[in-house]
């Protein structure tokens, strides 16, 4: 069952069936956020989608990155600079019509494990979601299986 559509700039619709929401920094207890805890968040991301859905080909949205001291090295912390991550981290499995032009496509679908940030814990849906959701080149990453 799809829980949402998504309507990507391409035009395609895409349909989510099944997503995760997590904190982005989820058990963060002292410190700060800087580029590499970050960069491990995101790998971690990555690898527990893969892991999630071995079958299926995995894409990471680039996620903004905002940085408050405008990386002034005078005013960074033991680890560099404050780099800050949207707040939500969000694993998704979409699902659409088949890429390839000459398979049924009554038996055939494709699909593609979405990584990616956004600030709020609302499902996206629609032409409102993410800017860099709807950017997802789905030609080029999903992969088609049969039904």
């Amino acid at each position: 069952m799809t829980l949402t559509r998504v309507v990507l700039a391409s035009g395609r619709l895409v349909g989510l069936s099944r997503l995760r929401l997590s904190s982005t920094y989820e058990g963060l207890l002292e410190g700060y956020p800087h580029q590499a805890l970050n960069d491990r968040r995101v790998s971690r991301l990555l690898a527990a989608a893969a892991a999630e859905y071995p079958r299926t080909p995995t894409h990471l949205v680039p996620p903004p990155r905002e940085h408050p001291d405008d990386g002034r090295a005078r005013h960074a912390g033991p680890f560099g600079p404050a780099e800050f991550l949207p707040p939500v981290a969000c694993i998704g499995l979409f699902d659409s019509a088949p890429v390839a032009q000459d398979v049924d496509p009554v038996l055939h679908g494709s699909s593609l494990a979405v990584v990616w940030f956004q600030a709020t814990p609302q499902p996206p849906s629609g032409h409102d979601a993410d800017q860099g959701l709807r950017e997802v080149a789905w030609e080029e990453l999903a992969e088609d299986y049969e039904i």
